[in-house]
């Protein structure tokens, strides 16, 4: 009985892949389709793909859970979605409504218009990259770039990488290869993607020499350990973490100081790249580049796309001569960045220098965006969702910095916030509902991350740009219609 029941279930399936139309029959329906709604016929090579994978799926479906429900109608819509997934931008742009400013996961600091325009203008033709236009002859493509850092940071000299770990890298490969690098306990970081201080200074061919315990490091035990090897202090600023109660940590002025006795330098990578006061909105005081400059650090390092809020780079400034020995090491040429990544942070920069950070860059004015003009936003938003039959309300919250920035601080704001109603079938609660409308709202048209907190959706108007309002509501009507 047992194998006459598996012969007939093995001439169901057989019947059901027979059943499936050829990859001919598939692409002319689907042209059928896409012309019946008046979308634009795709090429014939794309409409192979998206059958061809259409028919792939469909054959594991029906082998692997014996489905063989599978209509014309079905795998039209199927390759169609699949023939639109093809054909989005990559990475695609989303909406973020979490509230975390700086969201690594999300591509970070979003960049001023300026910055935009300025990529648009060096994409569009061709552009003096490493052209000196004044004398005719070959030039540096950092040359505006560093001349801004100087004015904004205080710095003797600059330079620029593709990355704040490549930042580090470059400079210890050049001042500390086969020496030794002095640094406390407590600063041994771990970065996004799991890229750790110690495994940079092994990559770099320094030798590491721990000092202190992880809560408390004196001046003492950076001086002791100093021998005729030692290559440099390195200090590195926890900007993705936070150690309280029984702690020490030396000043960078006193490692200055040290570090300047022993004639060595001291190098202080500080991660987030914050040229705005913090604390004038009511955060913690974040270190500033110009700062550790002025405290007596010889090499700063910080990253471009975080509280800079400019594109991914790793930045450089400091003494001249020590710049210099780092821009003519063989590692420059492997991670320097591109035209396009230089004209936005040639612009980003300029709204520093220009006093114009605050109102120009977007991740200062998510920071400084008024308790009053959020609350507006979110009732605004409530309010048209309301009239679409859709349960929103708004409440007080907390955003957050995000991107390995000032941890644990928040910034009051208010909250959109949806509740769905239960679904069908019965078993189907609030919570399930949240989830479900939460990945509605990631796979529409226009992506929209958002929070689920108790059985809730929740939509952050701090990090929806204005523009982006009239999408974001329409996004999420047609998560409910779906």
């Amino acid at each position: 009985m047992g194998r006459q029941s598996a012969s007939l279930t093995n001439q169901v399936i057989a019947r059901a892949l027979r059943a499936l139309p050829s990859v001919d029959a598939l692409c002319n329906a689907l042209a059928e389709h896409c012309a019946a709604r008046g979308e634009p016929l795709p090429p014939q090579a794309q409409r192979s793909r998206a059958a061809r994978a259409t028919l792939q799926s469909a054959r594991e479906t029906i082998l692997a859970q014996r489905r063989v429900d599978i209509n014309l109608d079905a795998l039209v819509r199927e390759a169609s979605g699949y023939l639109k997934s093809a054909m989005q931008p990559a990475p695609r742009p989303v909406i973020n409504a979490t509230g975390v400013i700086i969201n690594t996961n999300l591509g970070r600091a979003p960049l001023s218009d300026a910055a935009l325009a300025s990529i648009a203008a060096v994409a569009a033709g061709y552009s003096a990259l490493e052209y000196d236009l004044e004398h005719g002859e070959r030039g540096s493509r950092l040359t505006s770039v560093r001349a801004l850092l100087r004015d904004v940071t205080g710095a003797e000299d600059a330079l620029v990488v593709n990355n704040n770990a490549a930042a580090m890298l470059v400079t210890l490969n050049a001042l500390a290869s086969g020496r030794e690098v002095i640094i406390s306990r407590g600063e041994l970081v771990e970065i996004g993607g799991g890229f750790r201080i110690p495994d940079v200074l092994r990559q770099s061919g320094a030798r590491l020499v721990e000092v202190g315990t992880t809560n408390r490091t004196r001046v003492a035990d950076f001086a002791t350990p100093i021998t005729s090897d030692t290559a440099l202090l390195l200090s590195v600023h926890p900007s993705n973490y936070r150690i309280l109660g029984f702690t020490a940590t030396p000043t960078l002025d006193e490692l200055a100081s040290i570090a300047h006795q022993r004639q060595i330098p001291l190098i202080h990578d500080l991660g987030s790249g914050a040229l705005l006061r913090t604390e004038q909105w009511g955060l913690l005081h974040e270190p500033m580049p110009q700062e550790s400059i002025a405290a007596g650090a010889d090499l700063v390092c910080f990253s471009g796309d975080k509280l800079l809020g400019g594109p991914q780079a790793g930045i450089i400034v400091g003494k001249a001569a020590l710049i210099a020995q780092l821009e003519h090491h063989p590692l420059m040429r492997a991670v320097r960045i591109d035209k396009l990544t230089l004209a936005a942070l040639h612009a980003t920069l300029l709204a520093y220098r220009n006093g114009a950070a605050e109102q120009e860059i977007p991740v200062w004015r998510m920071i400084a965006a008024p308790a009053d003009e959020l609350k507006a936003r979110a009732t605004q938003w409530a309010a048209s969702l309301r009239r679409e039959d859709i349960v929103a309300d708004v409440r007080e919250g907390l955003s957050t910095i995000g991107g390995g920035s000032m941890p644990g601080e928040t910034l009051p704001t208010w909250h959109c916030v949806i509740t769905p109603k239960p679904g069908s079938p019965s078993h189907v609660t609030v919570g399930d509902a949240a989830s479900a409308l939460s990945t509605r709202l990631r796979s529409g048209q226009t992506p929209v991350v958002a929070r689920v907190l108790h059985d809730q959706v929740l939509l952050d108007p701090r990090t929806v740009l204005p523009e982006q309002d009239t999408p974001l509501l329409q996004a999420v009507v047609d998560a409910f219609a779906n």
